[in-house]
């Protein structure tokens, strides 16, 4: 009943979300006035296939990673979020589990940065959102499951990136995601999910085995405040990067600018517009 019931819920929320607050474009054609099935699957990262078998009750255990996706793509409030993981058969996560929700605050300053390319991790380095134009610059990220959404998983298994980066610049910056995934650990003993990612690193990387059995400490450089992405149409950009901390929340938010009027700010200009258009 719970199941079915999630269902249900999921399809008359979709139903209230005006396209325009999520960011999607509302079109001349639209018979609805709240987001279409594949646009609400879209921003919570999952396939339409799945969520039309959620919305009529033939998926019978959606993960807590796809409710949580869900809330935050419905903009759910608190007790609504906590409403979805209870009839999806989940205890709402506590204080033990790393958060990964964003608060209507966040979600308002992550709105104004609609056009600037912007990527939300979690304490764990697990990717909790990456905007439109993050996913023009960067590459698509919508695909990407499991492992695939860990930042350290891709940086010590050196994932394809279009980041360019010197061989010291990503030892340092390896150790530094290795450091500071240790020091979550040590914060949510509890987190299952963390052990199992931990444990899954420590399986699949020699290097951050090495890294974390060696307790090597946080490098005492800087992290680069620039980054020269090597994009496929618009070619080398050099961006500033700088990542914002919501401490309570301990979320880290990465934006991606240019000085306006330099040939940078052209090419990121030109690579969110080419961009956009292949992922359209």
């Amino acid at each position: 009943m719970e199941t079915w019931e999630f269902g249900r819920t999921v399809r008359r929320w979709r139903d209230r979300v005006a396209p325009e607050a999520a960011g999607v474009p509302a079109g001349r054609r639209r018979r609805a006035a709240g987001l279409r099935r594949e646009e609400l699957a879209a921003l919570a990262g999952i396939s339409a296939d799945y969520l039309t078998r959620l919305e009529q009750g033939r998926a019978t255990a959606p993960s807590e990673q796809v409710v949580e996706a869900l809330a935050r793509a419905l903009r759910l409030a608190d007790a609504e979020r906590d409403l979805l993981y209870t009839l999806a058969g989940h205890a709402t996560p506590g204080r033990d589990v790393v958060p990964t929700r964003i608060t209507p605050g966040v979600r308002r300053l992550l709105d104004r940065l609609s056009h600037t390319p912007v990527v939300v991790y979690d304490a764990s380095w697990t990717l909790v959102l990456a905007n439109a134009p993050y996913d023009a610059l960067m590459g698509d990220t919508t695909t990407w499951s499991g492992l695939e959404r860990n930042g350290v998983w891709r940086n010590v298994t050196r994932m394809p990136t279009r980041v360019m980066h010197s061989q010291q610049d990503q030892e340092e910056h390896e150790a530094r995601l290795v450091a500071d995934l240790r020091l979550t650990a040590s914060r949510y003993p509890a987190d299952l999910a963390l052990r199992r990612l931990v444990a899954d690193l420590l399986a699949g990387s020699e290097r951050f085995a090495g890294l974390w059995n060696a307790e090597v400490p946080p490098t005492a450089t800087e992290p680069a405040r620039h980054k020269t992405i090597d994009h496929p149409a618009a070619g080398l950009i050099t961006l500033d990067c700088d990542t914002l901390v919501v401490a309570q929340d301990e979320l880290r938010i990465t934006v991606y600018t240019a000085e306006p009027g330099t040939e940078d700010a052209d090419r990121l200009a030109l690579a969110l517009v080419v961009g956009t258009q292949s992922m359209a």
